[in-house]
């Protein structure tokens, strides 16, 4: 499992190491000569799908990195999602019905997939799996995978949870049985010393997660962290926390603007960040190196990180201006 995470975390310096040469090349040759790049590149399209919540923000990051990366390579990018597994699947087989030029999924509820994916592979269709199924992606059929290892992030915040000194942490679950999810929580869990405490809430319905977090808190004040899953979720115990009367901190994976802003006046601890903006942008972009080159990262074998890394008061002003541009 060390060699894993060794691999792993290479893997994320490469990732942002791309960025960084993607975003360098831009600033220089300037907006006149992208636009020209673009014109003289061959029109791709390509079908984004995804199980995002209704409301959830950090969507609006993923599908904005993707729009940057589509907009520069001259493709035409058709974003769909649904938090429902079934109906990725459905939308899965109408991008493939409409002979796109690359699929890009994520993978919530890997076996809901594995199906369509083996469709669109014998349709000659490449897809790239991104977000969620880091250790599904390749036996479902995926080309390749961008994004976080759940378990080393779920691991990096319980042990960050032993270093705050934490004893009881609630760890807030927004969608039951979501892969991704279950897994940062198992992770935490296994990290942290203190007790874990799993609650499940309707992710659709802020009332609802409103509420139910109040009464836990109210019915065991021996919670002293609240751990979510979503900054949107944070943002929503943060108010929990002050109606239950509870002394809890707060602190959550992922982050959007208000978020952000909540670290920086120490309202939120800390945040896990998977840089969704790169999630989007490096998927978008792969698929035309692919196609346009021939290229692919991690060796066909290897996904490509892009987390975790902390956010916290320490580093929070380095964030704050790219959160206010929707990108962090």
């Amino acid at each position: 499992m060390t060699r894993r995470f060794t691999r792993r975390l290479s893997s994320v310096l490469a990732a942002i190491a791309t960025a960084a040469l993607v975003l360098a090349g831009c600033s220089s040759t300037g907006g006149a000569q992208e636009e020209q790049a673009a014109l003289d590149t061959p029109e791709y399209k390509i079908a984004m799908i995804t199980h995002a919540e209704p409301g959830d923000t950090f969507w609006d990051i993923i599908r904005k990195g993707a729009e940057a990366a589509a907009q520069k390579s001259n493709i035409d990018l058709q974003y769909a999602s649904s938090p429902e597994a079934g109906q990725q699947a459905t939308l899965v087989d109408n991008a493939i019905d409409q002979g796109v030029d690359g699929i890009a999924l994520t993978l919530a509820t890997p076996s809901a997939m594995k199906g369509v994916v083996q469709r669109a592979n014998n349709a000659g269709i490449p897809v790239i799996a991104f977000n969620s199924g880091i250790d599904d992606w390749e036996e479902v059929g995926a080309m390749s995978y961008y994004g976080t290892d759940e378990t080393l992030a779920g691991t990096a915040f319980g042990k960050r949870l032993n270093d705050e000194g934490a004893k009881h942490a609630l760890c807030v679950v927004q969608s039951q049985g979501q892969v991704a999810l279950e897994e940062r929580c198992q992770a935490l869990k296994d990290a942290f010393n203190g007790k874990t405490t799993k609650i499940y809430v309707n992710g659709e319905d802020m009332t609802s997660v409103q509420s139910t977090l109040e009464a836990k808190l109210q019915a065991d004040p021996s919670i002293d962290y609240v751990a979510t899953l979503g900054a949107p979720y944070a943002l929503t115990a943060l108010d929990s926390v002050k109606s239950a009367g509870s002394t809890a901190e707060v602190a959550t994976f992922d982050t959007n603007e208000e978020l952000v802003s909540k670290i920086k006046d120490g309202s939120v601890n800390f945040a896990v960040d998977q840089q969704p903006y790169l999630q989007g942008y490096l998927t978008v972009d792969a698929f035309w190196l692919y196609l346009s080159n021939g290229n692919f990262a991690g060796g066909s074998k290897e996904p490509v990180l892009t987390g975790p890394a902390f956010i916290d008061q320490s580093n929070v002003d380095t964030i704050v201006k790219y959160a206010q541009k929707g990108t962090r």
